[in-house]
């Protein structure tokens, strides 16, 4: 099998850094945004990703991460999308997810991340 490779967007930089030494460690691939412009550049590569972690609320744009992932799944009908949050997942905001999303709530410890990670790609 494929080693999977995942898009992780976060605003913030050291969370985003522990995510992507969480999920190396654990034998993934890993790119890596700071906000919805650099993600879609990404996503618009010839190179496949297996799957989206994004933050919900980014910085430059509150939301973003739910507008990024139907952008995404636009681009690439078989990504597999985990968000996260530090908010509230309000009946709002969960209606805007894309179709068989996952969402795991912040803080998340790296066992959570690594157990979140393997349910989305098994899915």
């Amino acid at each position: 099998m494929a080693i999977a490779l995942i898009l992780i967007v976060e605003d913030e930089m050291i969370v985003r850094l522990v995510a992507e030494m969480t999920l190396q460690g654990q034998g993934y691939k890993t790119l890596s945004a700071g906000d919805v412009d650099e993600a879609l550049l990404l996503l618009r590569s010839p190179q496949h990703i297996d799957a989206l972690f994004t933050d919900i609320y980014l910085k430059t744009a509150p939301l973003g991460g739910c507008t990024l992932a139907k952008q995404a799944m636009e681009l690439r009908p078989d990504l597999r999308v985990l968000y996260t949050t530090g908010n509230a997942a309000t009946a709002h905001m969960k209606s805007l997810f894309v179709e068989s999303a996952h969402f795991l709530p912040k803080p998340y410890s790296d066992e959570q991340l690594r157990d979140s990670m393997q349910g989305l790609l098994a899915a």
